[in-house]
């Protein structure tokens, strides 16, 4: 067995490439903070719990400079009092969280100093893919090709990885606003106050302020949490950011006439997604669309008011439109008779509340009733509003219309009366299940599940082709059939109130088949949403097929293409103007096959589903399905979509944003702003730019990798699927049995309740390695097929080094696992084998792991030229030199609080001192699933 005292952190091979003087102003935040919390853990806890902290932060570090062995640290918390561990818990989590804005902010001053230096712009934003873009000498009739149907969208999810409780996360915002001001040199806040005073009594609240929840979220909450990313960041950025990119574009391609639509539309899961989560139901899908609706037109109506009071020009002064004129003419106050813009503003206004009263279940404030008519749709919304911004333009106030007004006119186009599209998902075999029960109610087939696939699809197809529902309002249906049937009553509901984009996609997890795909076009031809039967079909909510595990990737363009040449099936794909979404699951085929080999299969996946669009004159569009950790497909958003093979983008982008990663990227407009930049920038480069840079090679490069994955899922397999024992190591080696009792959402941590690694969510598969710092979706595998590779002829090496220098994919797959690496460490993941009973076990499985670590690790270095793991990211090397020992504690004492619970200790503060620090480590390592 290894030895663990060999096993060093990676974080001590960065130390000497962190540069000091440019991390300097970051350390510095760092000790303030540090050391106002410290002074609030001594004033709140006592000496004896301060001097604890003290001396475990000081031999962490220790430990890092290999001064001391790790063992002596661990010894500090054998027997330790849990109500004395408690509080060091929360000291180190309270660190970690607060290393967090001290690097954010550091990430701001880094990049207003590249500025103020007249540095070009960096990558990943507009102003550099613009000047990519005007070197590559393109033509109108080329982008306007390219940007057809361009549509890029980040899709909130409530996937259960943010572990920071609401509360904790406002707290931090104003810490971090407060460390702003003292970054540009302000020692007060605008009211007076000092900074200082003001951070120590924010930190003290957060202190006070528990950490974790002691009740499971529900997931009426999680829609509520997702909403209030719309007041805090979108309303304010995605307007502007959307008339921002439309403005570049024309004003380089004028006669393209680009962007008709907005390209940056929010989407939604929460409240849709039932797959796997019993908690949506029918009241659900209409409290998320509900209170998204409500939440757009509350939006409006506060712009509104604004509007009233800025607009007040008179009619004495300035010369106004004939339609402003009939527009205002419907507001009969004579109060107002000389100020035509207020009068027409308080049409609009009373014609909203009338909508709002029709469609809304609860009414927002700033009512105002004139007796006036509903407006039918945003369109007729937007035409009274293009009234106003026309007259203002007609007298010479065009920089009143680019004001506020220029803004609500974009929030209506993009947010429309729904907000944001709310995806529904389910399984196919839930899908099977209640079609055939339909089938068996309406006497259509007896036993649907017994019939082979041709049957299955020619039975679909014939019922998908006529109006006549199969069951009616008194059929006898069991309690699943008849909730799903319910939900999709309430997607159709929203879809009818709201307008076709409230419900945009009906999403088929682990869809295998053509008939997986019909299943769902059944059900939504039982309440009105699909009918292919007429010569103008009726298609509102596109099917989208999600094909998740490698055999099903490898799969997905042959099932598309066999649906496609169902008549039925392309009649309703042409009813939605040829566009197909497609969605590729990163999570499910990661652990199935491994990291490398489900890197490459979606690849692969993307290639041949361009190849199908091309053959079936169709838009693809790719739905990616990405968690916030590289396990799970996740890693810096830029050279994750510049990473994809040619056509796969075709200047459509949707990607879900889940967990943690929605408050880091969203949570502010400053934030916002650079990351939706981002999303953009990447698929402009993606869609209009040779981004791949293979050509010929390209065919060579495949072949390559082909060899190279297959060799990783064969050593991935050996591991997770093959070794005897390996699911009872995993579970007694990490914390997955007690990730259930972390009230961070409201969905179950399976699918099913079984035991089995293909039933368990991935989210805790990689939450609970993370956890023990092991890793391993992150990079298992890799190792061995890049060592197997070079060893079976000369000059492969060279080969993998040239694919490095020349292939983003490669080169992007090879820098995501190496920051996987980076934060894994196997002297801790020893400490965390320790706790499975059989030796022999152990043994088995944690050497097999050490090993490819080693080997994966000896393989990046060869191919890369690189020692380095974090070479080609500094940001990160720093967060794991200066953040990373305050994560020694909590890993020694969730393995000291693991051993008792698991030997009987039932005190309650145990588990929550275990739920501690899983919250803690999440926290410090930035993304927990």
């Amino acid at each position: 067995m290894v030895d663990v005292g060999e096993l060093e952190p990676i974080g001590a091979v960065q130390r000497t490439q962190v540069g000091r003087e440019a991390t300097e102003p970051m350390r510095e935040d760092i000790r303030l903070l540090g050391a106002i919390l410290g002074d609030t853990v001594r004033e709140q806890n006592g000496e004896a719990v301060f001097d604890l902290v003290e001396r475990a932060r000081v031999e962490s570090f220790r430990v890092r400079r290999s001064e001391i062995d790790r063992a002596d640290l661990a010894g500090m918390f054998d027997g330790i009092d849990v109500r004395m561990a408690i509080p060091v818990i929360r000291a180190f989590t309270h660190f970690a969280l607060l290393a967090n804005v001290a690097e954010d902010i550091h990430r701001e001053r880094r990049r207003a100093i590249h500025v103020a230096d007249g540095k070009p712009p960096q990558d990943s934003s507009l102003a550099a893919t613009y000047a990519k873009l005007d070197s590559a000498d393109l033509d109108s009739a080329t982008v306007a090709e390219a940007l057809a149907a361009a549509q890029v969208s980040p899709v909130i999810t409530a996937h259960p990885t943010e572990t920071r409780r609401r509360t904790v996360f406002d707290t931090q915002h104003r810490i971090t606003e407060l460390m702003r001001l003292r970054m540009h040199g302000h020692s007060q806040t605008d009211d007076g106050r000092d900074v200082e005073r003001e951070l120590r009594r924010h930190i003290l609240t957060l202190w006070q302020t528990a950490l974790i929840r002691l009740s499971r979220l529900k997931i009426q909450d999680e829609i509520e949490t997702g909403l209030r990313y719309y007041p805090a960041a979108f309303f304010d950025v995605v307007p502007k950011v959307n008339a921002e990119v439309r403005g570049a574009l024309r004003a380089r391609w004028p006669d393209a006439r680009l962007l008709d639509e907005p390209i940056l539309r929010p989407g939604s899961w929460i409240g849709g997604d039932r797959d796997g989560n019993p908690n949506v139901t029918a009241d659900v899908v209409r409290q998320a669309t509900g209170n998204a609706a409500y939440v757009a037109l509350e939006h409006y109506f506060v712009e509104l008011t604004g509007l009233e009071q800025e607009l007040s020009m008179s009619a004495r002064l300035v010369s106004v439109t004939d339609d402003l004129v009939a527009l205002a003419d419907q507001c009969h106050e004579p109060a107002r008779a000389d100020e035509p813009y207020r009068r027409a503003l308080r049409v609009v206004h009373a014609r909203l509340t009338a909508t709002a009263r029709e469609i809304l279940d609860s009414q927002p404030e700033h009512e105002l009733d004139l007796g006036l008519s509903r407006y039918e749709s945003p369109h007729d919304l937007l035409a009274d509003l293009d009234v106003i911004d026309a007259s203002l333009r007609a007298h010479g106030s065009a920089v009143l219309a680019d004001d506020r007004l220029a803004r609500l006119r974009e929030a209506v186009h993009v947010f429309g009366f729904h907000l944001s599209g709310l995806d529904m998902r389910q399984n196919s075999d839930v899908h099977e299940e209640v079609v055939a029960e339909l089938l068996a109610w309406a006497g259509v087939h007896a036993d649907y599940r017994s019939l082979p696939e041709p049957e299955r699809v020619e039975l679909l197809a014939a019922e998908l082709a006529t109006r006549r529902p199969l069951i009616g309002g008194g059929a006898q249906l069991s309690d699943l059939a008849r909730k799903e049937l319910e939900i999709c009553r309430a997607a159709a509901r929203a879809v009818g109130v709201y307008g076709p984009r409230s419900i945009p996609n009906y999403i088929i997890s682990m869809c295998q088949s053509v008939s997986d795909m019909l299943e769902a076009a059944l059900l939504l031809k039982e309440v009105g949403l699909f009918d292919a039967s007429k010569d103008a079909p009726y298609a509102p909510v596109g099917i989208v097929p999600l094909f998740e595990t490698i055999d099903d990737l490898q799969r997905g363009s042959s099932i598309l293409e066999a649906a496609l040449d169902l008549p039925l099936y392309r009649a309703a794909v042409s009813a939605r103007g040829d566009n197909q979404e497609v969605m590729l699951g990163y999570s499910d085929s990661n652990k199935d096959g491994g990291y490398l080999a489900a890197n490459w299969a979606l690849y692969r996946a993307e290639l041949d589903l361009v190849e199908s669009a091309r053959k079936t004159g169709i838009r693809l569009r790719l739905f990616h399905g990405r968690g916030g950790t590289v396990g799970r497909g996740g890693g810096p958003s830029y050279e994750a979509i510049l990473a994809q093979p040619p056509g796969a983008v075709n200047g459509s982008l949707r990607i879900t944003e889940q967990g943690e990663v929605i408050a880091a990227k969203y949570a502010e407009p400053r934030t916002a702003h650079r990351n939706l930049e981002t999303l953009l920038a990447a698929t402009l480069e993606a869609t209009l730019l040779d981004v791949e840079g293979l050509g010929d090679a390209a065919g060579p490069a495949y072949d390559v990798l082909d060899d190279l994955a297959a060799r990783a899922q064969r050593a991935y397999s050996e591991l997770v699927h093959e070794t005897p024992g390996f699911v009872d190591y995993f579970k007694a080696s990490t914390p997955v049995s007690e990730i259930g009792a972390l009230n961070i959402g409201s969905r179950p941590t399976s699918r099913k309740p079984t035991t089995s690694i293909s039933d368990l969510r991935a989210i805790p598969w990689v939450l609970a390695w993370s956890q023990s710092r092991v890793m391993l979706p992150g990079w298992y595998g890799t190792g061995t097929a890049c060592e197997e590779w070079i060893a079976g002829g000369d000059g492969r090496l060279e080969v993998l080094q040239d694919l490095y220098r020349n292939w983003p994919f490669f080169r992007t797959v090879l820098s995501n696992m190496a920051q996987v690496l980076a934060k894994s460490d196997l002297g801790l993941a020893a400490r965390y084998s320790e706790l499975v009973d059989d030796e022999k076990l152990r043994r088995r499985v944690f050497d097999k792991i050490v090993d490819e670590h080693q080997r994966t690790i000896r393989m990046h270095k060869l191919i890369t030229g690189q020692d380095d793991l974090l070479a080609d990211n500094p940001a990160l090397a720093r967060s794991v030199f200066n953040r990373f020992p305050y994560l020694e504690p909590l890993n020694h004492l969730q393995v000291e609080l693991l051993r008792r619970y698991r030997s009987g200790d039932e005190d309650e503060l145990v588990q929550r001192g275990i739920l501690l620090t899983m919250s803690g480590l999440a926290t410090a390592l930035r993304n927990s699933g």
